[in-house]
């Protein structure tokens, strides 16, 4: 049976903003798990004392793991990257919250799913449906950078699709504050700018870089730059050496060169009028960009879904009730006290 369309409107989740204290996983129903990665898991829940709330994601993350693996300044950083950003395309923390082997992070849901997935069924995405993604990610990333943040892990699977077909821009584990530079080499290899191969330094213009990589993706089905040997794939981003199909229109392959232009100086974003260099630039020339930050222009995909809690769009993992197995934390020696 074909699912209904949900109209599509957007619930306010007042009653999900409590203090803080009050949090804690009794006061949610379990509803699903939307992913599962190396020391997180996110599920899909309610509150259990408001039947009418929407629901929203909570991601868990293992203190011992996190410890284990040495991510703990990046949690923090996360935390609070996401406690001072309030943009239509970045989802809200609503609030996070410990106990003795976690760390909770409850933020908006985004219903559609990743956009990886929308790209792996498609193949190459339609001109306008690479284009709106684009011109939402421009202004994400204009923001980030007014505030200095440089995200450093721009990639589809980072990329949401929100009941309306909107994207909300997630995992700010590898987000940093860069006033000028910084060396810590991070990010996904096929999306990585030369300079952070080369370990000069880099700032908040390797992620433009990655925006080229993205647009590229989306048009031609691939990535430009590939191998399955990282030093070789390392070498092809440093030499610059990719090729466009010669169907490829010639203003998306003038935006995608302004991109990943080697010379951070050179790159398109880099330039005099800074972000209105890419908002002007003629692949976008039937974009509103005002309009677009108001979510005023409707998103060329939406996802069907029968209920606030449909989870289809994304993988299915097996359950978990999460058993207590991993390490409790002393509680006189936790370095998570105050999260």
């Amino acid at each position: 049976m074909e699912r209904e369309k949900l109209e599509p409107t957007e619930k306010t989740q007042n009653e999900a903003r409590l203090d803080q204290k009050k949090f804690s996983l009794e006061c949610f129903d379990v509803l699903g798990t939307l992913g599962s990665g190396t020391f997180s898991r996110v599920r899909l829940v309610k509150l259990k004392d408001y039947p009418s709330s929407s629901p929203m994601a909570l991601k868990m993350l293992k203190k011992s793991v996190v410890l284990k693996l040495k991510q703990l300044d990046n949690l923090r950083n996360e935390k609070l990257i996401m406690e001072q950003l309030e943009h239509p395309f970045i989802p809200k923390l609503i609030g996070t919250f410990q106990d003795s082997r976690y760390i909770f992070m409850l933020m908006e849901f985004a219903h559609g799913g990743e956009l990886f997935t929308r790209m792996k069924k498609q193949g190459c995405l339609p001109k306008f449906e690479a284009q709106f993604y684009a011109a939402e990610l421009v202004l994400v990333l204009e923001y980030l950078s007014q505030k200095s943040i440089a995200f450093r892990d721009l990639k589809p699977e980072n990329i949401l699709l929100d009941r309306l077909g909107h994207i909300k821009l997630v995992d700010f584990g590898f987000s940093k504050v860069v006033e000028d530079k910084t060396y810590t080499m991070c990010g996904t290899p096929e999306y990585m700018a030369p300079e952070v191969i080369l370990g000069k330094g880099h700032g908040k213009n390797a992620d433009w870089w990655a925006l080229g990589i993205l647009v590229y993706e989306m048009l031609v089905g691939r990535p430009p730059f590939y191998d399955e040997n990282p030093f070789n794939l390392y070498q092809k981003i440093i030499l610059n050496r990719f090729n466009f199909p010669p169907e490829l229109e010639e203003s998306a392959k003038n935006l995608v060169s302004g991109l990943l232009e080697g010379d951070v100086n050179k790159r398109l974003r880099c330039k005099e009028d800074g972000c209105n260099a890419i908002k002007g630039h003629p692949w976008f020339r039937d974009f509103d960009f005002e309009l677009m930050h108001r979510k005023e222009i409707a998103a060329p995909w939406v996802p069907e879904l029968d209920s606030e809690s449909d989870t289809s769009y994304f993988d299915s993992y097996p359950d978990s009730t999460e058993p207590p197995s991993s390490p409790l934390i002393d509680p006189d020696r936790d370095p998570f006290v105050g999260f």
